[in-house]
């Protein structure tokens, strides 16, 4: 699917296991199905936002919802990509990136979630992987950023193999209590130096000014 009006549908980044791209009405029902499946234990709460705590088809409605305003709501100067990520042919998470006044500031910020079924082998680290080859080769990004709880080792694993460094901390509320975030930053130069994993991407200079690269 390539629309001539939202040539976004046609980005495609890959790595040697991953392809991630904006999911059409299907691909979007099978990540929804993901969600509703669940993404973490029920007994914690990875995200400030707490979009799992309802049933499996509010979990799933919740990220179709999502997907389509972030498409809706779209500007070059305030945009969320919200892309489904595939392994062997098949949806198992999502990669986010998103910036505001790109233009000006060069950043981006990045969110994502897997399937708890894919968990612990190794596709965190690549699909954010392919959403930094998009952001600093792709869009020319001067820097990325990203946050996670002191308590989410995995997420903060992630951040520290790609060369992100600690950037403060942030108190945020989550369910009417107080929870500590832990703030990264990764510079084009520490990402130039941490890469290890192959990408590619597909079908950029289509959509490169959607983005206000």
């Amino acid at each position: 699917m390539k629309p001539q009006h939202w040539p976004l549908y046609g980005l495609r980044i890959r790595t040697p296991r991953l392809e991630l791209r904006l999911p059409d009405l299907e691909l979007l029902d099978e990540l929804s199905s993901v969600a509703a499946a669940g993404v973490h234990a029920p007994d914690t709460m990875p995200f400030t936002v707490p979009w799992t705590d309802g049933t499996p088809a509010e979990r799933g409605r919740a990220v179709f919802q999502h997907v389509l305003s972030s498409i809706a709501d779209w500007s070059s100067r305030d945009w969320s990509l919200s892309l489904a990520v595939l392994h062997e042919g098949r949806v198992v998470g999502r990669q986010d990136v998103m910036a505001k006044d790109f233009a000006v500031t060069g950043e981006v910020s990045t969110g994502s979630w897997l399937g708890l079924a894919h968990q612990g082998r190794g596709i965190g680290t690549e699909m954010r992987a392919a959403a930094l080859q998009l952001a600093f080769a792709g869009l020319g990004a001067g820097s990325a950023v990203s946050s996670a709880m002191t308590d989410n080792p995995r997420s903060l694993g992630v951040s520290r193999r790609l060369g992100y460094l600690p950037d403060g901390l942030e108190i945020a509320a989550l369910r009417d209590s107080r929870v500590t975030l832990q703030r990264l930053r990764l510079e084009r130069d520490r990402w130039e130096e941490h890469r290890t994993v192959e990408v590619t991407v597909e079908g950029l200079d289509d959509c490169r000014a959607a983005f206000g690269a």
